[in-house]
C-alpha cells in the first residue's frame, strides 16, 4: 500500500509510516516517515504491519466518524 501512495505522489509533504523496508522509498517520494503504528495526515492514513491493524482500523473509523459529523452540520 505504501508503495502505491509513493508512486501516486500522495506522500509528498505528508507525515506517513509504513513497513520499515520501504522507509527510504517513502522519504524519497517526499514523505516525512514516522515510526508509529498509525499516522493520519489529512485524508491519508498509513500503518506499518498487520500487528498495527487494530490501531489502523480505529483511526479509519474515527476519521469516518469525524467526516460524517462535519458533513451533517
Amino acid at each position: 500500500g505504501g508503495w502505491m501512495l509513493a508512486s501516486a505522489g500522495a506522500v509528498r509533504g505528508r507525515r506517513v509510516t509504513g513497513y520499515l523496508p520501504i522507509r527510504d522509498d517513502m522519504v524519497n517520494a517526499g514523505g516525512e516517515w514516522v515510526d508509529a503504528e498509525v499516522v493520519c495526515d489529512g485524508n491519508v492514513i498509513t500503518s506499518r504491519t498487520p500487528d498495527d491493524l487494530p490501531a489502523f482500523a480505529r483511526e479509519i473509523v474515527g476519521y469516518l466518524d469525524r467526516a460524517s459529523v462535519s458533513s451533517s452540520v
